[in-house]
């Protein structure tokens, strides 16, 4: 969600590649779904491990900023950046997985983790810029 909210709100301007500590392959149906009712298309988004990313090519050595959503992330992100000059944030994001019986209270808590994300972001920031 992360990854497709930044890009929504900060443009092409912005470089963003989200990572994980473990490969999903497949987003989740409920993250689309929350984030499609702010204008974020996730349909056609993969996600990718911070292992995956290297071994593609990409160079963390690039990247100017690390942001972690969860405890495990943060601690990938710092082990990996011991050798470069690279800010590390720490966002505790709540993980909606698993959370609620029905559909609607599933789709609250990621509208939750949506939003955290979205609040963190605009404080980091700033407001969404024209694209």
């Amino acid at each position: 969600m992360a990854e497709g909210i930044m890009k929504k709100l900060y443009g092409p301007g912005v470089y963003v590649q989200s990572a994980g500590v473990h490969n999903d392959l497949e987003i989740d149906g409920f993250a689309i779904t929350v984030c499609k009712e702010i204008g974020v298309e996730l349909e056609r988004h993969r996600s990718r491990s911070f292992d995956e990313m290297q071994q593609l090519g990409d160079d963390l050595s690039s990247f100017d900023h690390i942001v972690a959503l969860s405890p495990a992330s943060q601690h990938r992100a710092l082990e990996l950046t011991r050798f470069f000059h690279l800010t590390v944030d720490y966002w505790p994001i709540m993980d909606p997985t698993g959370l609620g019986e029905t559909r609607e209270t599933k789709l609250n808590a990621y509208r939750q983790s949506r939003d955290q994300i979205l609040r963190h972001l605009t404080e980091r920031w700033g407001p969404a810029r024209k694209v």
